[in-house]
This record gives structure tokens, sequence and C-alpha cells, in this order.
């Protein structure tokens, strides 16, 4: 099925690279118009090629998720350059990892400005938009299998998917009794091969400068024996873009080879 996003304007944070951009060049091969943010514009630049290159429609704006300001004017372009908002990716993430009693406070808000106040500083600005075409809308916010259970390294990354995974219901439900036709689901990637692994290595750890081997990770901790790419996200997020997932709301799409129900 080709065009399942067809006519449709989306909105990718973070999709420079990773998740992100697989998610950039599937909507866009299926059809919509992507705008694609990040504070990477080196790659964001070389994704928006890549997604021309084979077809697609892309543009490419430098955006600060943390920052309202930046949140507002991204908007008014998508507002300007199309004139309507349909998808919505709170995609932009970091991770980072050791013991919750050496992290500094700094880091901790750190990360739950991206995590976190970027997701709902990009709920709050685009479903104004969104409703304003009366097509109703999807929004699709990242977290992570991190946002179903804990992790002993990883205790403020948890924080902010768990509280990502809570948000998404509530707004959902708010949503859906404004009738303004706007679905709002959660999607939790398990171990993808993407470069944010390279922050959630303890430093301390013998060869942390090395690349993990997410490939005997995978092999040891998830049931599927293999790693997740992007586009496995990139294909669940298409469908919850999609009027396919009309009937879906506050939902949970867990991506990780069995590696939560292990």
């Amino acid at each position: 099925m080709a065009g399942r996003v067809a006519g449709k304007v989306a909105l990718v944070t973070g999709g420079a690279s990773g998740i992100g951009r697989g998610c950039a060049e599937v909507l866009a091969a299926e059809g919509a118009a992507v705008v694609v943010t990040d504070v990477q514009d080196a790659r964001g630049a070389d994704a928006v090629a890549a997604i021309e290159a084979a077809g697609g429609r892309a543009a490419y704006l430098h955006h600060d998720v943390t920052d309202e300001a930046a949140w507002a004017e991204v908007i008014a372009q998508v507002k300007a350059r199309h004139g309507r908002l349909d998808i919505l990716v709170n995609n932009a993430g970091i991770a980072i990892s050791g013991s919750v009693v050496e992290m500094s406070l700094a880091d901790w808000r750190r990360q739950t400005a991206v995590n976190l106040d970027g997701v709902f500083l990009g709920v709050k600005h685009s479903i104004p938009l969104m409703r304003a075409s009366g097509d109703g809308g999807s929004i699709v916010n990242m977290s992570s299998v991190a946002g179903l259970k804990g992790s002993a390294i990883l205790g403020g990354y948890c924080a902010t998917k768990g509280g990502v995974r809570l948000f998404t219901k509530a707004v959902a439900m708010e949503c859906a009794n404004a009738k303004d036709g706007i679905r709002v689901n959660s999607v939790h990637p398990g171990i993808i091969e993407t470069p944010i692994w390279m922050s959630i290595l303890n430093p301390e750890t013998p060869g942390a400068n090395a690349p993990p081997d997410l490939d005997a990770m995978s092999a040891m901790a998830v049931p599927l024996g293999v790693k997740g790419l992007p586009q496995d996200i990139a294909n669940g997020v298409l469908w919850l873009a999609s009027d396919e997932s009309r009937y879906v709301t506050g939902a949970e799409l867990v991506i990780d080879g069995g590696l939560t129900v292990r």
C-alpha cells in the first residue's frame, strides 16, 4: 500500500538521525510533506537531501525543543509553508546514564527539558494548528521501554520516558473530550541501532569509548534475538500517523522484539 499519508503535513523533531530520520524518510515515502527539525544542522540538511533524492518532499529547520519561542516559530513556519499540520512526531531526546546518587541536578534538568518539556511544548503548540484544519491529526510521542520498566543506571531517563507515557494518555483524553479528532499515542522502542547508545554507556565502563555491541546485547536480552532498526520504529509511527489507526488513541505501541515481556 502506497501513499498512506498522502496529502498530510508532518513535523518530526530530532529528525536528523536515528529513529527521527527513519520516521521522516518513511512518512515522506508514503506521501507526507515532512518538516524535519533538529539542532544537528548538517545532518538535518543531509536527511532532507536524501528524502528529496528519493522523490519526497521535506524541509529542515534548526530547532531547540526546550525553547518555547523556538516552538512558536517552527509552528508559524509550518503554517506559512503548508497552512496545516496533520502529524507531529515528538522524537527529540537525549539519554544521560549513571547512578542517581552521582547525577548532577543540572544533568537531571537538562534531560527533563529535552525529553519531557520538549514533548509538552510540541503538543501545546501543535494542537491549535491541527485543530484549525478541522480534519483532526495524529500526535506520536516517542517514549521507550525505559518508560515501562526501570533500569539501574537510567533513573533520570526512565523518569522522563515514563512521564511521556502518562502525559500522552492525559492529552489523548483531553483531545477526545474536545472531539477535535486528534489522536495521541506513544511509541516504546527497545534496542534499536541509533547513536543514543553511546550516551547511555557508563563512561567508567571499560571500552565505553567504543560503539556498544547491540547484536550481542540483543542476542542475550531480546526474545527475537536481534536488534531493531530505525525503520522498524518508523513503520509503527507510520501506522499511528495514518488513517488506518483512526480508532487508536491513548495507546502504547511497544516495538522491542519482546524485550519487555521476557
